[in-house]
């Protein structure tokens, strides 16, 4: 079986520091993309792509490896990401928290964030997405440039046929596995890390 990590690779259509969650020093995926929270393992990278939305096309917007995977009541309850939890009258980078789910009588609450409605009322389309997948995605080696994304780099464009742009919905994650030793050594021989810029999205 081979070792080298998967990729998984998606556009962002939008970008508020919400999904991923690049702040207090680590990057987080709770919320949206189930297939790939499900899917995605401790040592896998995750590449956020910008889009035609974003006015940000055939660009990065972040890019992660996997570093623990955990529930969302783990994340809930793990004294390192209470930071994580939003908090709507301190700072934008609080306001977009997204710890926001847990269990109460074995019923999903979800907290007065970005994804339910403006007055705080559960948006149960949301839940619904978000809970399907019961994963989030901890990243302590990421890049996250946000509104200062860069170009992807040529070779990760047509290497053999492979690029790891993906297509406009869902995300792309069959790549061969020279194509993914190239996107790990790229991503391992970044020179900078951590958050890089604000996210795309603020005014």
């Amino acid at each position: 079986m081979s070792q080298v990590p998967r990729v998984f690779s998606y556009r962002l259509v939008r970008d508020y520091g919400f999904a991923p969650n690049p702040f207090h020093g680590i990057c987080t995926l709770g919320t949206c993309k189930p297939q790939i929270r499900k899917a995605a393992q401790v040592g896998d990278i995750i590449v956020g792509c910008g889009s035609v939305g974003l006015k940000r096309p055939e660009r990065l917007i972040f890019a992660m490896r996997v570093c623990e995977k955990l529930s969302f009541q783990q994340y809930w309850e793990d004294e390192r990401f209470r930071v994580k939890r939003p908090d709507l009258y301190t700072s934008e980078s609080m306001a977009y928290g997204d710890n926001i789910y847990h269990l109460v009588n074995d019923a999903w609450v979800q907290e007065d964030s970005h994804h339910s409605h403006a007055d705080g009322r559960i948006n149960q389309a949301n839940l619904g997405r978000d809970t399907s997948s019961n994963n989030v995605l901890i990243g302590s080696d990421f890049v996250y440039w946000g509104n200062n994304a860069v170009a992807i780099p040529n070779q990760l464009r047509n290497f053999g046929g492979e690029d790891l742009y993906p297509p406009p919905r869902g995300c792309r994650s069959k790549f061969s596995e020279n194509f993914r030793a190239e996107v790990v050594s790229w991503f391992e021989s970044l020179p900078l890390r951590g958050y890089r810029s604000r996210p795309a999205s603020w005014p």
